[in-house]
């Protein structure tokens, strides 16, 4: 049966449901307003579906392996199978759990849920397409529209994500059997996160990256003990190429890289750019260079948006497109790029649309890399800080003066904050190192509260924790450490 030209209205139709999309729909019903979420795919989107939550089960169920098989220096022998698949079926168990949970969710706050491509018809309609043979389309009205279609990983020339050995991030999470070579092209954190999970399953790992550096968007003394981990871990890197091409050898491929034009950057270190095309034999190669926001089924014209040079969605603080009635959340509205920087955009613009005084506010926002050890940051950095007038006073805290990293295994690394000298408020805060993305979280309240050095390093926190290292570093800000030497 062909569904006929039914016209449906809403006070809120919102296009995605991922991260930014769910959370503004159930925020949106939560307010009391008629919200219809209309959702292509899957619900949860690619953070729940083929992003953060698979690869941070892989990430996890890959370190049990890897510790287990490491542990000798505490007494301990062993030499655990991997079965990949298994691994790879308790990863979907997980996200099907996750997925299911964002349904009920909506439902339980009155969110009328349609599956289909939404494209607009004009500044007040869409047109959903339902998927499948005869289902037909309808029109939906709204009042207000929410665009949070996300993001896809950007192909590269010459490496079609549907040929079998080129891997896209998505594909890199559902392999079968682990793969005994792999080439990954790009060191962001997509790139260092999913080469961890294969080196520590055995995979001989080659990074491939244009810039000079891994994780270019993070300072050196971050990076440095992320670098150091993964030359352990026996990861190979390119640094200064850009991949060309792949050629079919029959029982592999051959990845060309060719060097990348001024890939040093002020940051960097001339001597990691070489100079001749290399050639990489591997059984897979991953691309991974980055995301580009899905925009192309929406005839975003038809309603009047306007995007920019790269194809995202400018908004202001209130999410609001050049269309005011119209707003974009979450990876379509551009950087920052992370799931909770949706969600919080969602909440954030649902109560816009309630008339509710609210506005976007990054000031706080934490950003996390799961690469091994952990990298996480909120607020400014010291250079932030000074360049918006204040003097920075920075405090350290090193992990390896923690009692409870070294009984871990993993003490590499440090909790450093940064605060006004004259105030003593905290303005930033970065750790690299165990469990760095849970320590962030008090960071990032203390960040966000207007906490000042004196209000963290007085703060009675349980020994032996890793969070004491928190306390620490405000304290070795104000020359009042106990377990690391002063400024």
């Amino acid at each position: 049966m062909v569904v006929g030209d039914v016209t449906t209205g809403t006070d809120v139709l919102v296009i995605g449901g991922g991260p930014a999309g769910y959370s503004a729909a159930i925020r949106a019903g939560q307010l009391g307003l008629d919200v219809t979420l209309v959702e292509k795919d899957a619900y949860g989107g690619t953070c729940l579906n083929h992003g953060c939550i698979p690869s941070k089960a892989l990430i996890t169920a890959t370190d049990v392996a890897h510790e287990a098989r490491h542990a000798e220096e505490m007494g301990i022998h062993a030499d655990p199978a991997v079965d990949l698949a298994g691994m790879v079926d308790w990863k979907d168990g997980v996200v099907d759990q996750l997925t299911s949970g964002v349904e009920k969710l909506c439902k339980a706050n009155g969110v009328a849920l349609m599956e289909g491509t939404a494209t607009f018809a004009d500044e007040n309609s869409v047109r959903v397409s339902h998927g499948g043979e005869g289902q037909g389309s309808e029109s939906v009205e709204f009042e207000r529209a929410i665009v949070a279609t996300g993001s896809r990983p950007i192909q590269i020339p010459g490496f079609d994500f549907a040929d079998d050995p080129v891997l896209s991030s998505k594909d890199a999470l559902s392999l079968e059997s682990v793969p005994e070579s792999l080439v990954i092209v790009g060191a962001g954190y997509i790139g260092m996160e999913l080469a961890g999970v294969y080196a520590k399953l055995g995979t001989d790992v080659t990074v491939v990256e244009m810039l000079d550096e891994m994780l270019p968007a993070y300072p050196d003394d971050l990076t440095r003990p992320v670098e150091k981990r993964a030359q352990e871990l026996g990861i190979d890197f390119h640094f200064g190429y850009s991949a060309s091409e792949w050629q079919d050898l029959g029982d592999g491929i051959r990845v060309v890289a060719e060097p990348a034009e001024a890939a040093a950057t002020d940051g960097g270190t001339a001597e990691a750019v070489e100079a001749d095309t290399i050639e990489l034999d591997t059984e897979k190669v991953l691309v991974a260079v980055g995301r580009q926001p899905v925009t192309d089924t929406l005839d975003l014209d038809a309603a009047g948006v306007e995007t920019d040079d790269r194809g995202f969605v400018p908004t202001d603080d209130r999410g609001r497109t050049n269309v005011d009635h119209i707003h974009a959340i979450g990876d379509v509205a551009g950087e920052p790029m992370l799931a909770h920087t949706g969600m919080y955009e969602g909440e954030t613009v649902a109560e816009v649309v309630a008339g509710e005084p609210a506005a976007i506010d990054y000031q706080a926002m934490p950003a996390v890399v799961f690469t091994d050890p952990e990298i996480a940051t909120v607020g400014m950095t010291e250079d932030e800080v000074e360049d918006a007038g204040f003097e920075p006073l920075v405090g350290k805290f090193p992990f390896q003066a923690s009692g409870r990293a070294l009984t871990t295994g993993h003490a590499d690394g440090f909790v450093k904050v940064v605060a006004d000298e004259e105030s003593g408020f905290l303005l930033g805060a970065s750790v690299v190192g165990p469990e760095a993305s849970e320590l962030l979280g008090e960071l990032g309240l203390a960040v966000e509260l207007g906490a000042t050095l004196e209000d963290v390093s007085s703060t009675i926190h349980a020994h032996p924790t890793l969070s004491e290292s928190v306390m620490e570093a405000a304290a070795n800000a104000l020359d009042q450490a106990i377990h690391t030497l002063n400024r």
